[in-house]
């Protein structure tokens, strides 16, 4: 099983990095588009939608990635972007709270599938074209937070953080992944990207650290809810020995869009 989850990972990153450097950018469009329907067509499994409801919506989903991202207007992104900051935000905390049930039908799980994925997707696509460095330190930012959690949870972990969502979760997990993630932005942004740390503050760079490591157990444990009400382990089997789609980029939909938030309104401002 080791072997497995550890040869995936592999070949995934090897992917990503082959896609992000080598594509053109209609190319990456694709890939993001490609994305969407992979993780849209978990997310209606996961609801026990039919098969042709579920292949059906990750092709909408696919069509409105490579729309969004062909059309490029900075006010449509910025909305899109700001819808899913704000469910993160302010939605999100309390439905894990109360773990609220999503009424039976296809309709609200699908457009709560879009304001989850959608701007996700489309944030793949805008920070690639922003800075690619940048979108990998972020998505690392994600990965960094997520293995410090585990290693610090498995050795300290005492209370548990949501035991009816994710009963292998601790507070000591968490608090170690914060602390990965500043030790990670310390290193990077002293030694690599110097400039950012001058032009934002380092209370700045450290808060919005810690607000993407907060972001990123959030996303992580909503997925957990849906997967828990729906009474599965996996979205999906498309990843041997990692589960789904949806589980190797939940806590990236919940941060992503919130950075390509931040890089949109940053260049509109500089202008």
């Amino acid at each position: 099983m080791l072997r497995e989850r550890v040869v995936t990972a592999l070949l995934m990153l090897a992917g990503l990095l082959a896609a992000v450097f080598l594509l053109p950018t209609s190319g990456w469009w694709g890939a993001c588009g490609l994305l969407g329907l992979a993780a849209a067509w978990e997310w209606a499994g996961l609801f026990r939608l039919p098969s042709a409801v579920r292949w059906g919506y990750g092709l909408i989903v696919a069509a409105a990635v490579v729309a969004f991202a062909a059309i490029g207007s900075p006010a449509i992104d910025t909305a899109l972007f700001a819808l899913s900051a704000l469910f993160w935000m302010l939605l999100a905390p309390p439905w894990l709270k109360q773990r609220w049930l999503i009424a039976e039908g296809a309709v609200l799980p699908l457009l709560l599938g879009l304001v989850v994925l959608l701007p996700a997707a489309v944030a793949f696509a805008r920070l690639r074209e922003a800075n690619v460095w940048m979108m990998l330190a972020v998505m690392a930012v994600v990965w960094v937070a997520d293995i410090a959690a585990y290693f610090g949870g498995r050795a300290f972990g005492r209370r548990k953080l949501a035991p009816e969502i994710s009963p292998g979760k601790s507070w000591e997990g968490v608090y170690a992944g914060l602390l990965g993630v500043l030790i990670y932005g310390v290193v990077v942004f002293s030694i690599w990207m110097p400039m950012v740390p001058q032009r934002l503050g380092w209370p700045v760079t450290v808060m919005l650290l810690l607000v993407l490591s907060a972001l990123s157990v959030i996303g992580d444990l909503f997925e957990s809810l849906l997967k828990r009400q729906a009474g599965i382990k996996d979205s999906s089997a498309l990843l041997p020995g990692h589960g789904g789609v949806l589980d190797r980029i939940d806590s990236l939909t919940s941060t992503l869009p919130l950075v390509a938030l931040w890089v949109l309104v940053w260049r509109l401002a500089s202008q």
